[in-house]
C-alpha cells in the first residue's frame, strides 16, 4: 500500500508575513531554533505541512516530542537536500479582474520556510539546503525571490543557524517577450555544478509511441536540438548537476490546471530541473491526422498558423521580422481571442506526459555515480509536497484562476500524490495519460501505484491532530475545477464515479 499525507488549513495566506515563520514554537523546532522557534504570526501553512508529513507516517513514533525529524527518515544527517519549488513566473495576468494572483501560479514561500525547516532539521549541521528551480525564460528572478521572500528566509537562517540557504537559478538564459515574440536574450550563470546529459534511449517514455520527432517542437525557435535528442534511439535530456548529485530532492510543485497536461501537480513539476528546455518535446506539428497533436482537426485556419509558424521559426531565430510576426500576434489575438486550441494546448496532446514522465524516470533512476536504468527500483528517493493553498484552474499553468482549496498533500510516490490532487480537483485520472501512461508502464519504474487501491491517505483535518485512515474513494471534492479551455469535458470526474469498477 503506497501512503500520501493530506492536511487541511485555513484556504490562503492572509496575515502573513516572509521569511514566514511558524507562529508557535513545536518541540522539534526548539531543538533547532531554540528560543526564536515560534517566531512570526500564526501560520496555519506551516502547520499543514507539519501534519501532512505526519500523516504521511514519517517518524510517526516520535511526533510531538523534540526528536521528532519527519525528513530524516528520508536521509541522513550530514547530507545535501535540494528543494525544487515551482517558481514558474513572476505574475498572474489572471491579475486583470479573472479572478487570479501570483498566488495560485507559484510555490508560496510559507511552504518553502516550513519545508527548508525540516530539511536544516533532517541535513543536521554538516549537512547542507539548496533551493534550486529553472523557471519560465521570461520570468524575473529577482522580481520571485521578493514575492517568494527568498532573501528574507535566508536572511533567517543566516542570522539564527549561521547556516546558508542557497538559492541556483538554474536557467542558462532568460528571455523578454512581446507580444509572445522574443526580443531580448540574456545569459545567466546557471546552475554552478554544471549540466549532465541524461540519455533514456528505449526506456524512454516515446519509445513505441509511433511520434516522429522530426515534428517535436520545443522552447525555441529552432527545433533542430529538440529533433537531435530524440532521434536515432536516443532520448536525453540536459538536466541539473546539483539535483542529479542531491541526497533527498523535495519536489514541491503548485496544485493547478495545465493547458498541455490537464494538471501540473507532481510529474510536470520536473520540466524545472533542466539546463535546455528546447531538448524537452511540447508538442508535434500539425493535426493528429497529420500524425501530429499541434491541434486536432485539419481545418483551414490552423492549417495555415502552423505553417505561418514554421516559416516565422527561422527568422525569428535570426532576430528578423520580429515587428511583423508581433504585429500578426496583435491581429491573432484580437480576431480569435486566447481559447482556440494551438500548440498543443490541449487534451489530445501525446507529447508532453511523455516528457514530463521521461523526465520523473531520469530524476528516480539517477544519482552521482550516473543512471540505473536496470535497477530493480529507483535508486533516488523524492518527497512530494504539494502546495495546495489556494490552487488554480483555468488557463493553468500560466493564468490560472485562484481556488481556495486548503490542503497540502505529501508523499514519495509522484503518481499517489498527483492522484490525491487530482480527486480533490474533481478531475478524473482515467482520463490523464500523464498518469495512467506511468501506472501502466512494464519499463523501469517511477510509481509503484498499479490500480488506485493502492493508495491510502492520512488525513488531518484543520485543527486536529489525529490523521483518519482513507482510501481514495473517500477523499472528497466540493466541485470539479474549470479545466483549461483545451480540456473543458474531457477531464472532468462525473459526480459518483468510483475508481472500483477499473
Amino acid at each position: 500500500m503506497i501512503r500520501v499525507g493530506l492536511a487541511r488549513c485555513r484556504p490562503g495566506y492572509d496575515g502573513l508575513a516572509a521569511p514566514w515563520g511558524p507562529g508557535k514554537a513545536y518541540p522539534e523546532l526548539e531543538r533547532l531554533f531554540g528560543d526564536r522557534a515560534g517566531e512570526g504570526a500564526p501560520n496555519e501553512v506551516y502547520g499543514a505541512v507539519r501534519m501532512a508529513l505526519y500523516g504521511l507516517g514519517l517518524d510517526a513514533a516520535r511526533f510531538g516530542t523534540p526528536d521528532w525529524n519527519p525528513i530524516g527518515a528520508l536521509v541522513a544527517p550530514g547530507k545535501r537536500i535540494v528543494l525544487k519549488p515551482n517558481l514558474i513566473r513572476h505574475w498572474n495576468p489572471a491579475a486583470d479582474g479573472r479572478g487570479g494572483t501570483v498566488a495560485s501560479v507559484i510555490t508560496h514561500g510559507a511552504i518553502l520556510r516550513a519545508v527548508a525547516d525540516y530539511a536544516f532539521l533532517a541535513a543536521g549541521p554538516d549537512g547542507s539546503v539548496a533551493i534550486a528551480e529553472a523557471p519560465q525564460m521570461d520570468c524575473d528572478f529577482d522580481q520571485i525571490r521578493a514575492i517568494v521572500g527568498l532573501d528574507a528566509i535566508v536572511a533567517f537562517y543566516d542570522e539564527v543557524l549561521g547556516r546558508e540557504l542557497e538559492v541556483i537559478d538554474l536557467r542558462r538564459e532568460a528571455v523578454v517577450f512581446q507580444d509572445g515574440i522574443i526580443v531580448e536574450r540574456k545569459k545567466l550563470p546557471g546552475d554552478p555544478l554544471g549540466y549532465r546529459a541524461v540519455d533514456l534511449g528505449d526506456k524512454s517514455f516515446f519509445s513505441g509511441s509511433g511520434l516522429d520527432p522530426n515534428r517535436f517542437r520545443g522552447a525555441d525557435y529552432d527545433p533542430g536540438p529538440t529533433a537531435t535528442q530524440h532521434s536515432g534511439g536516443r532520448n536525453a535530456y540536459l538536466l541539473s548537476e546539483t539535483v542529479l548529485s542531491a541526497d533527498l530532492v523535495i519536489n514541491l510543485p503548485k496544485l493547478k490546471t495545465h493547458k498541455k497536461t490537464g494538471v501540473t501537480l507532481a510529474l510536470k513539476n520536473l520540466v524545472g530541473i533542466n539546463g535546455d528546455k528546447n531538448w524537452l518535446p511540447h508538442h508535434s506539428l500539425g493535426s493528429v491526422g497529420e500524425g501530429g497533436d499541434e491541434f486536432p482537426e485539419s481545418r483551414l485556419v490552423d492549417r495555415l498558423r502552423s505553417r505561418a509558424t514554421e516559416i516565422a521559426r527561422p527568422l525569428l531565430a535570426r532576430g528578423l521580422f520580429g515587428g511583423l510576426f508581433r504585429a500578426y500576434r496583435r491581429v491573432e489575438t484580437a480576431t480569435r481571442g486566447d481559447q482556440f486550441i494551438r500548440s498543443g494546448n490541449w487534451y489530445g496532446n501525446r507529447t508532453t506526459w511523455r516528457m514530463c514522465c521521461d523526465l520523473n524516470r531520469c530524476l528516480y533512476y539517477s544519482d552521482k555515480s550516473g543512471l540505473h536504468l536496470d535497477a530493480p527500483a529507483p535508486v533516488r528517493t523524492v518527497l512530494t509536497i504539494i502546495d495546495g493553498v489556494l490552487a488554480g484552474e483555468g488557463e493553468g499553468p500560466l493564468a490560472p484562476a485562484d481556488v481556495p482549496l486548503g490542503a497540502v498533500i505529501a508523499g514519495a510516490d509522484p503518481v499517489a500524490v498527483d492522484l490525491v490532487a487530482v480527486r480533490l480537483m474533481g478531475f478524473d485520472e482515467r482520463k490523464l495519460a500523464k498518469l495512467r501512461g506511468p501506472m501502466e508502464d512494464a519499463g523501469p519504474r517511477i510509481t509503484a501505484v498499479r490500480s488506485e487501491a493502492d493508495v491510502r491517505v492520512g488525513e488531518v483535518a484543520r485543527g486536529a491532530s489525529q490523521v483518519a485512515e482513507r482510501s481514495l474513494d473517500e477523499i472528497a471534492w466540493e466541485r470539479a475545477f474549470v479545466a483549461h479551455a483545451g480540456w473543458v469535458g474531457h477531464v472532468e470526474r462525473s459526480a459518483g464515479a468510483s475508481s472500483s469498477g477499473r
